[in-house]
Protein backbone atom coordinates (compact mmCIF):
# COMPACT_ATOMS: atom_id res chain seq x y z
CA UNK A 1 0.00 0.00 0.00
CA UNK A 2 2.86 2.42 0.78
CA UNK A 3 4.38 1.99 -2.68
CA UNK A 4 0.97 2.55 -4.29
CA UNK A 5 0.29 5.69 -2.26
CA UNK A 6 3.68 7.13 -3.21
CA UNK A 7 3.20 6.28 -6.90
CA UNK A 8 -0.23 7.90 -6.90
CA UNK A 9 1.21 11.04 -5.33
CA UNK A 10 3.93 11.14 -8.00
CA UNK A 11 1.38 10.78 -10.79
CA UNK A 12 -1.23 13.17 -9.45
CA UNK A 13 1.01 15.83 -7.89
CA UNK A 14 4.27 15.48 -9.85
CA UNK A 15 6.55 15.58 -6.80
CA UNK A 16 10.20 14.72 -6.22
CA UNK A 17 10.57 10.96 -5.87
CA UNK A 18 12.88 10.99 -2.83
CA UNK A 19 10.68 13.44 -0.91
CA UNK A 20 7.46 11.65 -1.81
CA UNK A 21 8.82 8.28 -0.74
CA UNK A 22 10.38 9.64 2.47
CA UNK A 23 7.04 11.14 3.44
CA UNK A 24 5.15 7.91 2.74
CA UNK A 25 7.64 5.79 4.69
CA UNK A 26 7.62 8.08 7.71
CA UNK A 27 3.84 8.02 7.82
CA UNK A 28 3.68 4.22 7.53
CA UNK A 29 6.35 3.45 10.18
CA UNK A 30 7.29 0.11 8.62
CA UNK A 31 9.85 -2.42 9.76
CA UNK A 32 13.21 -2.01 8.03
CA UNK A 33 12.67 -5.08 5.80
CA UNK A 34 9.23 -3.89 4.66
CA UNK A 35 10.56 -0.38 4.15
CA UNK A 36 13.28 -1.71 1.83
CA UNK A 37 10.72 -3.67 -0.19
CA UNK A 38 8.39 -0.68 -0.49
CA UNK A 39 11.29 1.48 -1.68
CA UNK A 40 12.39 -1.11 -4.23
CA UNK A 41 8.87 -1.43 -5.66
CA UNK A 42 8.33 2.34 -5.79
CA UNK A 43 11.57 3.11 -7.60
CA UNK A 44 11.31 0.00 -9.76
CA UNK A 45 7.89 0.99 -11.10
CA UNK A 46 8.97 4.60 -11.55
CA UNK A 47 12.04 3.56 -13.53
CA UNK A 48 10.21 1.03 -15.70
CA UNK A 49 6.90 2.83 -16.15
CA UNK A 50 7.02 3.14 -19.96
CA UNK A 51 7.85 -0.54 -20.34
CA UNK A 52 5.19 -1.55 -17.82
CA UNK A 53 2.54 0.53 -19.58
CA UNK A 54 3.46 -1.02 -22.93
CA UNK A 55 3.11 -4.52 -21.46
CA UNK A 56 -0.21 -3.66 -19.81
CA UNK A 57 -1.52 -2.15 -23.06
CA UNK A 58 -0.65 -5.34 -24.93
CA UNK A 59 -2.69 -7.45 -22.48
CA UNK A 60 -5.63 -5.19 -21.73
CA UNK A 61 -8.76 -4.30 -23.70
CA UNK A 62 -9.04 -1.08 -21.70
CA UNK A 63 -6.63 1.71 -22.60
CA UNK A 64 -4.20 2.81 -19.88
CA UNK A 65 -5.57 6.37 -19.87
CA UNK A 66 -9.11 5.10 -19.33
CA UNK A 67 -8.20 3.28 -16.11
CA UNK A 68 -8.50 4.92 -12.72
CA UNK A 69 -5.14 6.07 -11.28
CA UNK A 70 -5.46 3.39 -8.58
CA UNK A 71 -6.02 0.52 -11.00
CA UNK A 72 -3.34 1.80 -13.37
CA UNK A 73 -0.71 1.86 -10.64
CA UNK A 74 -1.80 -1.42 -9.09
CA UNK A 75 -1.27 -3.04 -12.50
CA UNK A 76 2.12 -1.38 -12.81
CA UNK A 77 3.13 -2.74 -9.42
CA UNK A 78 1.84 -6.21 -10.29
CA UNK A 79 3.52 -6.37 -13.69
CA UNK A 80 6.78 -5.06 -12.22
CA UNK A 81 6.77 -7.87 -9.65
CA UNK A 82 6.02 -10.46 -12.33
CA UNK A 83 8.69 -9.33 -14.81
CA UNK A 84 11.44 -7.59 -12.85
CA UNK A 85 11.39 -8.76 -9.24
CA UNK A 86 12.43 -12.11 -7.85
CA UNK A 87 11.49 -11.27 -4.26
CA UNK A 88 7.78 -12.10 -4.58
CA UNK A 89 6.36 -15.33 -6.08
CA UNK A 90 4.20 -14.67 -9.18
CA UNK A 91 1.06 -16.12 -7.62
CA UNK A 92 1.49 -13.91 -4.57
CA UNK A 93 2.07 -10.86 -6.77
CA UNK A 94 -1.25 -11.46 -8.54
CA UNK A 95 -3.21 -12.26 -5.38
CA UNK A 96 -1.86 -9.24 -3.49
CA UNK A 97 -2.65 -6.97 -6.42
CA UNK A 98 -6.27 -8.13 -6.39
CA UNK A 99 -6.47 -7.57 -2.62
CA UNK A 100 -4.96 -4.13 -3.06
CA UNK A 101 -7.58 -3.31 -5.69
CA UNK A 102 -10.33 -4.19 -3.25
CA UNK A 103 -8.64 -2.24 -0.43
CA UNK A 104 -8.59 0.85 -2.66
CA UNK A 105 -12.38 0.62 -3.13
CA UNK A 106 -11.98 -0.52 -6.71
CA UNK A 107 -13.70 -3.89 -6.15
CA UNK A 108 -15.41 -3.79 -9.54
CA UNK A 109 -11.97 -3.92 -11.16
CA UNK A 110 -10.71 -7.00 -9.25
CA UNK A 111 -11.54 -9.43 -12.06
CA UNK A 112 -9.95 -7.14 -14.62
CA UNK A 113 -6.71 -6.79 -12.61
CA UNK A 114 -6.56 -10.55 -12.11
CA UNK A 115 -7.12 -11.25 -15.82
CA UNK A 116 -4.47 -8.80 -17.02
CA UNK A 117 -1.83 -10.03 -14.58
CA UNK A 118 -2.57 -13.70 -15.34
CA UNK A 119 -2.19 -12.95 -19.06
CA UNK A 120 1.17 -11.25 -18.48
CA UNK A 121 2.28 -14.15 -16.28
CA UNK A 122 1.54 -16.63 -19.10
CA UNK A 123 3.25 -14.56 -21.81
CA UNK A 124 6.88 -15.68 -22.09
CA UNK A 125 7.54 -12.92 -24.65
CA UNK A 126 6.07 -10.07 -22.59
CA UNK A 127 9.41 -8.24 -22.55
CA UNK A 128 10.05 -8.52 -26.28
CA UNK A 129 9.78 -5.31 -28.34
CA UNK A 130 7.05 -5.16 -30.97
CA UNK A 131 7.85 -6.86 -34.25
CA UNK A 132 9.22 -4.41 -36.78
CA UNK A 133 10.11 -1.84 -34.13
CA UNK A 134 12.83 0.61 -35.14
CA UNK A 135 15.97 1.10 -33.06
CA UNK A 136 14.67 4.07 -31.07
CA UNK A 137 11.37 2.32 -30.40
CA UNK A 138 13.12 -0.89 -29.34
CA UNK A 139 15.47 0.89 -26.93
CA UNK A 140 12.61 2.98 -25.58
CA UNK A 141 10.68 -0.19 -24.72
CA UNK A 142 13.61 -2.12 -23.29
CA UNK A 143 14.95 0.69 -21.08
CA UNK A 144 11.77 2.66 -20.35
CA UNK A 145 12.98 5.90 -21.83
CA UNK A 146 10.85 8.24 -24.00
CA UNK A 147 11.36 7.67 -27.71
CA UNK A 148 12.07 11.36 -28.40
CA UNK A 149 14.95 11.26 -25.92
CA UNK A 150 16.33 7.97 -27.23
CA UNK A 151 16.27 9.41 -30.76
CA UNK A 152 18.11 12.54 -29.58
CA UNK A 153 20.83 10.48 -27.91
CA UNK A 154 21.17 8.12 -30.86
CA UNK A 155 21.74 11.10 -33.13
CA UNK A 156 24.24 12.75 -30.81
CA UNK A 157 26.06 9.81 -29.14
CA UNK A 158 25.46 6.83 -31.43
CA UNK A 159 23.96 3.41 -30.72
CA UNK A 160 26.70 1.94 -28.54
CA UNK A 161 26.94 4.84 -26.10
CA UNK A 162 23.18 5.41 -26.04
CA UNK A 163 22.43 1.81 -25.08
CA UNK A 164 25.32 1.78 -22.61
CA UNK A 165 23.96 4.90 -20.98
CA UNK A 166 20.40 3.56 -20.83
CA UNK A 167 21.61 0.37 -19.15
CA UNK A 168 23.66 2.37 -16.64
CA UNK A 169 20.67 4.50 -15.66
CA UNK A 170 18.85 1.32 -14.57
CA UNK A 171 21.63 -0.10 -12.42
CA UNK A 172 21.29 0.22 -8.62
CA UNK A 173 22.43 3.64 -7.47
CA UNK A 174 25.59 3.88 -5.37
CA UNK A 175 26.74 6.45 -2.85
CA UNK A 176 29.89 8.39 -3.68
CA UNK A 177 31.44 10.72 -1.10
CA UNK A 178 34.24 13.26 -1.07
CA UNK A 179 36.88 13.09 1.66
CA UNK A 180 37.21 16.34 3.61
CA UNK A 181 40.94 16.64 3.08
CA UNK A 182 41.18 19.59 5.46
CA UNK A 183 40.44 17.18 8.32
CA UNK A 184 41.35 13.66 7.25
CA UNK A 185 43.08 11.62 4.55
CA UNK A 186 41.31 9.03 2.44
CA UNK A 187 43.15 6.21 4.21
CA UNK A 188 42.20 7.55 7.64
CA UNK A 189 38.56 7.94 6.64
CA UNK A 190 38.46 4.35 5.36
CA UNK A 191 39.67 3.12 8.76
CA UNK A 192 37.16 5.32 10.62
CA UNK A 193 34.27 4.10 8.46
CA UNK A 194 35.35 0.48 8.92
CA UNK A 195 35.25 1.06 12.67
CA UNK A 196 31.63 2.16 12.29
CA UNK A 197 30.79 -0.93 10.25
CA UNK A 198 30.54 0.98 6.97
CA UNK A 199 32.15 -0.70 3.97
CA UNK A 200 33.85 1.71 1.58
CA UNK A 201 36.38 1.58 -1.20
CA UNK A 202 38.43 4.31 -2.86
CA UNK A 203 37.70 5.27 -6.44
CA UNK A 204 40.19 3.89 -8.91
CA UNK A 205 40.85 7.23 -10.57
CA UNK A 206 40.13 9.92 -7.97
CA UNK A 207 41.79 9.30 -4.61
CA UNK A 208 39.58 11.80 -2.75
CA UNK A 209 36.42 9.89 -3.74
CA UNK A 210 35.09 6.90 -1.81
CA UNK A 211 32.23 4.56 -2.69
CA UNK A 212 30.08 3.48 0.26
CA UNK A 213 28.68 -0.03 -0.10
CA UNK A 214 26.30 -0.44 2.85
CA UNK A 215 25.88 3.08 4.12
CA UNK A 216 22.17 3.19 4.92
CA UNK A 217 21.20 6.67 6.09
CA UNK A 218 24.45 8.58 5.51
CA UNK A 219 23.50 11.44 7.84
CA UNK A 220 23.53 8.96 10.76
CA UNK A 221 27.17 7.96 10.21
CA UNK A 222 29.45 9.40 12.89
CA UNK A 223 32.12 10.40 10.39
CA UNK A 224 29.54 12.40 8.45
CA UNK A 225 28.32 14.17 11.57
CA UNK A 226 31.94 15.06 12.41
CA UNK A 227 32.37 16.66 8.99
CA UNK A 228 34.89 14.16 7.64
CA UNK A 229 33.13 13.84 4.27
CA UNK A 230 30.17 15.00 2.23
CA UNK A 231 28.08 13.15 -0.34
CA UNK A 232 29.03 14.12 -3.91
CA UNK A 233 28.79 12.26 -7.19
CA UNK A 234 32.04 11.48 -8.95
CA UNK A 235 31.16 13.72 -11.91
CA UNK A 236 30.80 16.75 -9.66
CA UNK A 237 34.12 15.96 -8.02
CA UNK A 238 35.75 15.82 -11.46
CA UNK A 239 34.21 19.20 -12.25
CA UNK A 240 35.91 20.65 -9.17
CA UNK A 241 39.17 19.05 -10.23
CA UNK A 242 38.84 20.82 -13.58
CA UNK A 243 38.27 24.14 -11.78
CA UNK A 244 41.71 23.60 -10.18
CA UNK A 245 41.36 26.16 -7.40
CA UNK A 246 44.53 26.83 -5.37
CA UNK A 247 45.07 27.91 -1.76
CA UNK A 248 44.61 31.67 -1.50
CA UNK A 249 42.47 31.97 -4.63
CA UNK A 250 39.35 34.08 -4.99
CA UNK A 251 36.54 31.87 -6.32
CA UNK A 252 32.90 32.38 -7.27
CA UNK A 253 30.38 29.53 -7.46
CA UNK A 254 27.45 31.36 -9.03
CA UNK A 255 24.76 28.61 -8.73
CA UNK A 256 26.08 26.83 -5.66
CA UNK A 257 23.22 25.16 -3.74
CA UNK A 258 23.17 22.67 -2.16
CA UNK A 259 26.91 23.35 -1.91
CA UNK A 260 28.77 20.16 -2.83
CA UNK A 261 30.99 21.74 -5.47
CA UNK A 262 31.69 24.73 -3.23
CA UNK A 263 32.77 22.42 -0.40
CA UNK A 264 35.07 20.34 -2.61
CA UNK A 265 36.57 23.46 -4.15
CA UNK A 266 37.21 24.90 -0.66
CA UNK A 267 38.98 21.65 0.24
CA UNK A 268 41.14 22.00 -2.89
CA UNK A 269 41.98 25.48 -1.57
CA UNK A 270 42.94 23.97 1.82
CA UNK A 271 40.33 26.37 3.26
CA UNK A 272 42.55 29.33 2.41
CA UNK A 273 41.30 32.18 0.26
CA UNK A 274 37.72 33.27 -0.42
CA UNK A 275 34.97 31.22 -2.01
CA UNK A 276 31.70 33.06 -2.56
CA UNK A 277 28.85 30.57 -2.98
CA UNK A 278 25.70 32.15 -4.41
CA UNK A 279 22.12 31.02 -4.77
CA UNK A 280 18.81 32.65 -5.59
CA UNK A 281 16.93 31.51 -2.48
CA UNK A 282 17.62 32.25 1.17
CA UNK A 283 16.63 28.73 2.24
CA UNK A 284 19.21 27.19 -0.09
CA UNK A 285 21.86 29.65 1.07
CA UNK A 286 21.24 28.46 4.62
CA UNK A 287 21.75 24.90 3.37
CA UNK A 288 25.20 25.88 2.05
CA UNK A 289 26.07 27.63 5.32
CA UNK A 290 25.01 24.58 7.33
CA UNK A 291 27.11 22.22 5.21
CA UNK A 292 30.18 24.46 5.36
CA UNK A 293 29.87 24.71 9.14
CA UNK A 294 29.64 20.93 9.54
CA UNK A 295 32.75 20.51 7.37
CA UNK A 296 34.61 23.31 9.14
CA UNK A 297 35.19 25.26 5.91
CA UNK A 298 35.60 28.88 6.94
CA UNK A 299 36.55 30.23 3.49
CA UNK A 300 33.06 29.55 2.13
CA UNK A 301 30.89 32.68 2.21
CA UNK A 302 27.31 31.98 1.14
CA UNK A 303 25.01 34.73 -0.04
CA UNK A 304 21.78 35.34 -1.92
CA UNK A 305 22.49 36.35 -5.52
CA UNK A 306 20.52 35.95 -8.74
CA UNK A 307 22.99 34.47 -11.25
CA UNK A 308 20.92 35.84 -14.14
CA UNK A 309 21.59 39.43 -13.05
CA UNK A 310 24.99 41.19 -12.97
CA UNK A 311 26.62 41.71 -9.60
CA UNK A 312 27.28 45.25 -8.46
CA UNK A 313 30.99 46.17 -8.31
CA UNK A 314 32.27 42.59 -7.88
CA UNK A 315 35.89 41.77 -7.20
CA UNK A 316 37.36 39.69 -10.02
CA UNK A 317 38.08 36.04 -9.33
CA UNK A 318 40.81 33.54 -10.16
CA UNK A 319 38.21 30.83 -10.72
CA UNK A 320 34.50 30.99 -11.53
CA UNK A 321 32.26 27.93 -11.57
CA UNK A 322 29.06 28.30 -13.58
CA UNK A 323 27.05 25.14 -12.91
CA UNK A 324 23.75 26.23 -14.41
CA UNK A 325 20.14 25.09 -13.90
CA UNK A 326 19.34 22.48 -16.53
CA UNK A 327 16.94 19.81 -17.79
CA UNK A 328 18.80 17.34 -15.56
CA UNK A 329 18.93 14.29 -17.81
CA UNK A 330 22.24 13.16 -16.34
CA UNK A 331 20.50 12.52 -13.00
CA UNK A 332 17.97 10.00 -14.34
CA UNK A 333 19.73 7.16 -12.51
CA UNK A 334 18.93 8.75 -9.13
CA UNK A 335 15.79 10.68 -10.08
CA UNK A 336 13.88 8.44 -12.50
CA UNK A 337 10.97 10.85 -12.81
CA UNK A 338 13.19 13.19 -14.87
CA UNK A 339 12.80 10.92 -17.91
CA UNK A 340 9.10 11.78 -18.05
CA UNK A 341 9.57 15.55 -18.38
CA UNK A 342 7.84 17.00 -21.40
CA UNK A 343 10.32 17.68 -24.24
CA UNK A 344 9.04 21.19 -24.84
CA UNK A 345 10.47 22.20 -21.45
CA UNK A 346 13.96 21.75 -22.87
CA UNK A 347 13.73 24.88 -25.02
CA UNK A 348 13.64 27.23 -22.03
CA UNK A 349 17.06 26.22 -20.69
CA UNK A 350 19.71 27.16 -23.31
CA UNK A 351 18.85 30.91 -23.44
CA UNK A 352 18.87 31.09 -19.64
CA UNK A 353 22.11 29.10 -19.43
CA UNK A 354 23.83 31.29 -21.99
CA UNK A 355 22.75 34.43 -20.15
CA UNK A 356 24.07 33.14 -16.82
CA UNK A 357 27.37 32.11 -18.45
CA UNK A 358 27.84 35.56 -20.00
CA UNK A 359 27.17 37.27 -16.66
CA UNK A 360 29.46 34.86 -14.78
CA UNK A 361 32.27 35.52 -17.27
CA UNK A 362 32.42 39.16 -16.13
CA UNK A 363 33.63 37.91 -12.74
CA UNK A 364 36.78 36.30 -14.19
CA UNK A 365 40.03 38.23 -13.97
CA UNK A 366 42.47 38.17 -16.93
CA UNK A 367 44.32 34.88 -16.74
CA UNK A 368 41.51 33.37 -14.66
CA UNK A 369 39.52 30.22 -15.41
CA UNK A 370 35.80 29.86 -16.15
CA UNK A 371 34.16 26.42 -15.97
CA UNK A 372 30.69 25.90 -17.43
CA UNK A 373 28.84 22.75 -16.43
CA UNK A 374 25.45 21.02 -16.42
CA UNK A 375 24.09 17.71 -15.17
CA UNK A 376 22.26 17.28 -18.46
CA UNK A 377 22.90 15.37 -21.67
CA UNK A 378 21.65 17.43 -24.59
CA UNK A 379 23.78 19.26 -27.17
CA UNK A 380 21.49 22.30 -26.89
CA UNK A 381 22.40 22.82 -23.23
CA UNK A 382 26.01 21.75 -23.47
CA UNK A 383 28.26 22.03 -26.52
CA UNK A 384 26.08 24.59 -28.26
CA UNK A 385 26.06 26.96 -25.27
CA UNK A 386 29.81 26.60 -24.65
CA UNK A 387 30.80 27.05 -28.30
CA UNK A 388 28.46 29.99 -28.80
CA UNK A 389 30.06 31.65 -25.79
CA UNK A 390 33.58 31.17 -27.14
CA UNK A 391 32.61 32.42 -30.58
CA UNK A 392 31.04 35.59 -29.15
CA UNK A 393 33.67 36.30 -26.46
CA UNK A 394 37.12 36.64 -28.04
CA UNK A 395 38.64 37.43 -24.64
CA UNK A 396 38.11 33.78 -23.68
CA UNK A 397 39.97 30.80 -25.14
CA UNK A 398 39.54 27.03 -24.59
CA UNK A 399 41.49 25.47 -21.72
CA UNK A 400 42.37 21.77 -21.99
CA UNK A 401 40.79 19.69 -19.23
CA UNK A 402 43.07 17.61 -17.00
CA UNK A 403 40.87 14.59 -16.27
CA UNK A 404 41.55 10.83 -16.24
CA UNK A 405 41.37 9.50 -19.81
CA UNK A 406 39.70 6.30 -18.64
CA UNK A 407 36.62 8.26 -17.59
CA UNK A 408 36.27 10.11 -20.89
CA UNK A 409 35.00 9.28 -24.34
CA UNK A 410 37.93 9.09 -26.78
CA UNK A 411 36.66 12.19 -28.59
CA UNK A 412 36.86 14.23 -25.34
CA UNK A 413 40.44 13.36 -24.38
CA UNK A 414 42.73 16.35 -24.69
CA UNK A 415 39.77 18.68 -25.23
CA UNK A 416 38.50 21.74 -23.36
CA UNK A 417 35.11 20.09 -22.92
CA UNK A 418 33.85 16.66 -21.89
CA UNK A 419 30.58 14.78 -21.67
CA UNK A 420 30.72 12.27 -18.83
CA UNK A 421 28.52 9.29 -19.69
CA UNK A 422 27.50 7.00 -16.81
CA UNK A 423 28.59 3.72 -18.40
CA UNK A 424 32.09 5.14 -19.04
CA UNK A 425 32.70 7.47 -16.11
CA UNK A 426 30.68 5.39 -13.59
CA UNK A 427 29.07 8.65 -12.51
CA UNK A 428 25.96 10.66 -13.23
CA UNK A 429 25.73 12.11 -16.72
CA UNK A 430 27.52 15.47 -16.81
CA UNK A 431 29.02 18.10 -19.12
CA UNK A 432 31.78 20.59 -18.49
CA UNK A 433 33.83 23.04 -20.50
CA UNK A 434 36.82 25.12 -19.38
CA UNK A 435 37.81 28.54 -20.73
CA UNK A 436 40.58 30.97 -19.81
CA UNK A 437 40.23 34.72 -19.96
CA UNK A 438 43.18 36.12 -21.85
CA UNK A 439 44.78 39.44 -21.05
CA UNK A 440 43.63 42.24 -23.34
CA UNK A 441 46.15 43.40 -25.92
CA UNK A 442 48.20 46.38 -24.76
Amino acid sequence: MVSLQALLKMELEDGYSNLVLDGALKAAKLEKRDEALASALFYGVLERRLTLDAVIAAHSKIKIKKMSPQVRNILRLGVYQLLFSDKIPPSAAVDESVKLTRACRQASACGFVNAVLRAVQRDTAALSPAKGAGLAQRLSFLYSCPQWLVALWLKHYGEVDTEGMLKAFLRPSRVCVRVNTTRVTGEELLRILAGEGVKARPDEHLKTALWLENAGAVEKIGAFQKGLFHVQDLASQLCCQALDAKPGDTVFDVCAAPGGKAFTTAEHMQDRGTLTACDLYESRVRLIESGAKRLGLTCVKARVQDASKPQEAPCLADRVLCDVPCFGLGDIGRKPEIRYKMPDLLAKFPPMQYNILCIASKLVKPGGLLVYSTCSLTPQENEEVAERFLSEHPDFVPKTLDLPDALLRPCDRGSHRATLLPHISQSDGFFLAAMTRIKPAE
